[in-house]
């Protein structure tokens, strides 16, 4: 494949991560007061740890996705890049079921299923190349651990989250 096509290829990948990042980050906007209201575990991280953690695992998802589509464009990995762009909307849908419109119960479903098509991602991913497959590693570790964490606040916050 030609460099500059590489580059190209790059570029959009990263750009397909941080567009579902923004989808998701426009629900959050004025997720600070409504999230320091709600009861949290003492496990629970502070909320500025959030941003920073996320926008490594955007980065890495997109590096992944592209190092998969590099192995031979999209024809060639098909079903493992639409299982990421999957993901990718499930992961956004997360936080506007959360955040925008406060239903724990739903965004904890929605988390579960993320999970898994993290794995199938992951498994898909490591198939094709297994790098590719161990940067998302550290999404499927932190969004186990999100689960979690939106269970256990759903669960002490049921007034405000269903």
């Amino acid at each position: 494949m030609p460099k500059n096509k590489q580059i190209i290829g790059f570029i959009a990948w990263l750009a397909v991560s941080f567009i579902a990042a923004a989808i998701g980050s426009a629900a959050s906007i004025q997720a600070g007061p409504f999230y320091t209201q709600l009861i949290r575990p003492e496990w629970a991280p502070p909320p500025n740890l959030f941003g920073p953690v996320w926008t490594i695992l955007y980065a890495l998802m997109g590096i992944s996705a592209w190092l998969v589509w590099r192995a031979g464009g999209f024809r060639a990995s098909r079903t493992a890049l639409t299982l990421f762009l999957v993901q990718l909307a499930v992961n956004a849908l997360w936080s506007w079921l959360f955040f925008g419109w406060h239903l724990g119960g739903l965004a904890f479903a929605d988390i579960v299923l993320l999970w898994v098509l993290i794995i199938a991602t992951l498994i898909a991913f490591w198939r094709v190349r297994p790098l590719a497959g161990t940067l998302l590693i550290p999404y499927l570790l932190w969004v186990s651990f999100a689960s979690a964490l939106n269970f256990s606040v759903w669960q002490l916050n049921p007034q405000i989250l269903g």
